[in-house]
């Protein structure tokens, strides 16, 4: 198996998975529907091809935080182009300045097609809506996007630290920092594995705006370790010299 890891960043995110009218909510990291939709538009894939989106949505995936970001809610008006007629308002919950490494799993020449459509994409990447573009490339400096060894979980560990730098400076105290991983657990795995999992309703099924359907499937959180490069060590309090405040009582 191959792996491909991505970067997620910009100003704003937005991964909804229970996302309904008027109010579109935000997860606490990228959805695997949001993430293979960005791969499929990558690739040309036409939303009603449900047959070319099973063979993406079989991958296995996962995504480190490595930068939170703030929820940030908005209020948003429209107004009909025709009849003029004011549509609902809606509330709208986005992620501000967040970071995360997608990673996906899955045979060689997928995978390896998949990194080609990333640098050079059919329709232009957003990150869960068209409205959130990235400020980054999707592909990792210093050739690791594509790791042709090596499991989801490990790529996932061994990646170097991606939030921006003002984030990683606020940490220069600590040397290592703990970041969370999302990783979806192998189909056919044991049973009790599955049942330490978190159950998400973010399995794309099919993109079409006829019949746009999702299923489930089962997340494991851990946490892996990474090294700060901006780590600046507190230098060591200089001893307190010892005090004595009678002193000057014994000379008097």
């Amino acid at each position: 198996m191959s792996v491909l890891a991505l970067q997620l960043a910009g100003p704003l995110q937005s991964w909804g998975a229970t996302s309904r009218f008027a109010r579109r909510t935000t997860e606490n990291a990228p959805t695997k529907s949001g993430v293979i939709g960005l791969l499929a538009a990558a690739l040309g894939i036409e939303r009603g091809d449900d047959t070319a989106l099973a063979e993406l949505a079989a991958l296995r995936f996962g995504v480190r935080i490595d930068q939170p970001g703030a929820r940030l809610r908005d209020y948003q008006s429209a107004q009909h182009f025709d009849t003029e007629e004011s549509m609902p308002l809606s509330e709208r919950f986005y992620l501000a300045d967040a970071v995360f490494v997608a990673a996906l799993e899955g045979p060689a020449p997928l995978v390896e097609r998949l990194h080609t459509a990333v640098r050079a994409p059919v329709h232009l990447p957003y990150l869960g809506r068209r409205s959130c573009p990235p400020s980054r490339p999707l592909d990792l400096p210093d050739d690791l996007t594509l790791h042709q060894d090596g499991d989801l979980e490990t790529v996932l560990a061994r990646l170097p630290w991606r939030a921006a730098p003002w984030h990683q400076q606020r940490h220069r105290d600590r040397a290592r920092i703990d970041l969370t991983v999302l990783a979806e657990i192998r189909p056919g795995s044991d049973p009790a594995a599955s049942a330490q999992g978190d159950v998400l309703r973010d399995q794309p099924l099919s993109f079409d705006a006829r019949h746009r359907r999702h299923g489930l499937r089962t997340v494991r959180t851990t946490t892996v370790t990474v090294p700060n490069p901006h780590a600046r060590p507190r230098p060591a309090a200089a001893p307190v010299p010892a005090h004595d405040p009678t002193t000057h009582l014994e000379s008097a």
